[in-house]
């Protein structure tokens, strides 16, 4: 089945194709997970990135491929969850830049998009590693480069995209030792490969999805003789006559007292409007919106900044020139003449029930377990997000919570490794002076909200923070859900096993054991201060048995117990 140009309607059913493989083998790149840990999540995380970045495309079906790219990226951007989420997110963002303006794509412009794709993605990697999934991504774009310019059909160039990306993945563990060691393939990279087998399987006609139902306004005119579905629509029956899209070049600093609300601005536009679209994406704010008063919508937005590429639409007039079919039009309603909306914008002088009282900072945190939630909210945190290893707080979870403070500065806890680049992401997407604290564990993040004073500036607090979080030994006890040998250590499955530091220290059939290992290899180099966080179904006698050793081994470290309700790791330790 030859294919020598795509469109939107056929990208997006290739793209659903990809998502519905990914999902059948999700449980599969989880178990790729380098430790043998019972929340191994990249392949859930890929599954719910893929899955937001689905629904947007549904939700938005266009016959250009640019605009479906577009809007596939704006979904996966919100919903971007975990690192491996938000590099795919960006390969397709870097791939919708490239496909912009393109009604479709034939073989050589879509491996250049794909090529986008990727330089996008590893620039927002700061330090990117080879053998994971951005190295599949960057090897089979640059085969695809290299294979238009041999052949036009897009579906044989897909199929080769695919075995370069599957010929690379089974290279990652030479090029990722900790891989070769546990004897398993980068669990993005794998996520990626199956994503490109549903693409690649669509184009060739091996694999079928529900088609995509394009609006009756995005289908190609019909050269029937019969009359055009428009004919059974009353002209004044257009609610919203004017079709108005246009862009906000936001300023470097905006005024004091004024801040972006998407929501708010979203609700504005509603109450006189229909098929609004607002997306801030950092410095540039896109506008879509049907309004009756297109003056009333350019000085809504106006506050925040340069209005540039301006298209505004009658769609009343077009209507009438399709029921004419080509006679001239008669005259058509000039453009509603501007009326100054102030009802409620959020900027300073402005209706004072929509002015935000800006705090000086503000904390946002992801906990697992309400007792840990708890513990944050009670050290001044003011959002706790619920989420961990096991689920990942989205793109757009971190939008919303920005969104919901009214502070100057806001500091961002992420408290896991793989919550960090989603964090980073929304950041730079809000528009706000966002920061993020790199904390890679509870403890990181419990010592880094404890090291922060609201007399302190900006700079000092993430001063002190970052070395509060960079200060504390981690430790983490939780159950082998496989055989493994990891660093010398024999693991069996349903072992108990001790990571410090993201590094597997010690295992044992024992809980009391493994936890008694751990913190003495923690204590090694000393320590004031033993923090204890107790997950869901701990034993109260275990503990007990815990502290008591501990007392007795450790007599001059202070101890401290708290319930934390965290899932699957029975145990969370920090010493200071």
């Amino acid at each position: 089945m030859s294919k020598r140009v795509l469109d939107g309607k056929t990208f997006a059913e290739m793209v659903f194709a990809g998502a519905d493989a990914l999902e059948r083998n999700m449980q599969q790149v989880n178990a790729l997970n380098v430790f043998p840990v019972p929340d191994g999540d990249t392949g859930t995380n890929m599954n719910l990135t893929m899955r937001s970045g689905v629904q947007e495309l549904r939700s938005r079906p266009s016959l250009s491929l640019g605009a479906a790219a577009e809007a596939l990226s704006r979904g996966l951007l919100m919903g971007a969850r975990g690192n491996s989420g938000v590099i795919l997110s960006q390969l397709f963002r870097g791939f919708a830049r490239g496909a912009a303006g393109h009604d479709e794509l034939n073989a050589v412009q879509f491996a250049a998009a794909l090529q986008q794709g990727v330089d996008t993605a590893y620039k927002s990697v700061v330090k990117p590693v080879e053998g994971t999934i951005l190295t599949v991504a960057r090897e089979a774009s640059r085969h695809a480069v290299s294979i238009a310019r041999r052949t036009p059909d897009i579906a044989a160039l897909l199929r080769e995209v695919l075995a370069k990306a599957r010929e690379t993945l089974l290279k990652t563990p030479d090029m990722l030792p900790i891989l070769k060691q546990v004897g398993v393939v980068d669990s993005g990279g794998q996520g990626l490969v199956h994503l490109y087998e549903g693409f690649a399987a669509y184009l060739s006609g091996e694999a079928t999805v529900e088609a995509v139902e394009m609006p009756a306004a995005a289908r190609p005119a019909r050269r029937a003789e019969s009359a055009p579905a428009q004919s059974r629509v009353a002209t004044e029956s257009i609610e919203f006559p004017y079709d108005m899209e246009f862009f906000i070049r936001r300023p470097a600093r905006m005024p004091a007292g004024m801040r972006f609300d998407r929501e708010w601005f979203t609700r504005a536009l509603e109450k006189d409007g229909d098929s609004v679209i607002v997306i801030d994406d950092g410095d540039i704010i896109k506008v879509h919106v049907h309004s009756r008063k297109p003056g009333d919508v350019l000085n809504l937005a106006l506050p925040y900044g340069e209005l540039i590429d301006i298209r505004i639409l009658n769609m009343r007039e077009q209507h009438r020139e399709l029921l004419d079919q080509g006679e001239p039009a008669g005259d058509g309603p000039e453009l509603a003449a501007p009326e100054v909306l102030t009802g409620g914008a959020p900027v300073q002088g402005v209706s004072p029930e929509q002015v935000h009282e800006f705090a000086p900072y503000g904390i946002i945190a992801v906990a697992m377990g309400g007792g840990i939630a708890d513990i944050f909210l009670r050290h001044e945190a003011d959002i706790v997000l619920s989420g961990g290893q096991t689920m990942n707080p989205s793109t757009e979870d971190f939008l919303q919570a920005i969104e919901s403070l009214s502070a100057e500065q806001i500091y961002l806890l992420p408290n896991n490794g793989n919550v960090i680049l989603t964090a980073q992401q929304a950041a730079e997407m809000s528009g706000r002076s966002v920061t993020v604290i790199p904390t890679r564990s509870i403890p990181q993040g419990l010592a880094a909200l404890l090291a922060f004073n609201e007399a302190e500036t900006a700079e000092r607090n993430e001063e002190r923070m970052r070395g509060a979080a960079e200060s504390v030994r981690s430790g983490e006890v939780t159950l082998a859900v496989r055989d493994s040998t990891i660093g010398g250590l024999t693991i069996r499955e349903g072992d108990y096993i001790g990571i410090m530091d993201k590094e597997i220290v010690t295992a044992s059939g024992s809980l009391q054991e493994t936890c008694r290992t751990l913190l003495a290899k923690m204590l090694e180099d000393g320590g004031e201060l033993v923090t204890v966080l107790t997950g869901e179904g701990t034993n109260d006698a275990e503990t007990a048995a815990l502290s008591d050793w501990l007392k007795e081994s450790y007599p001059d470290a202070e101890l401290e117990v708290f319930e934390g309700g965290q899932p699957l790791y029975p145990y969370l330790i920090a010493v200071e």
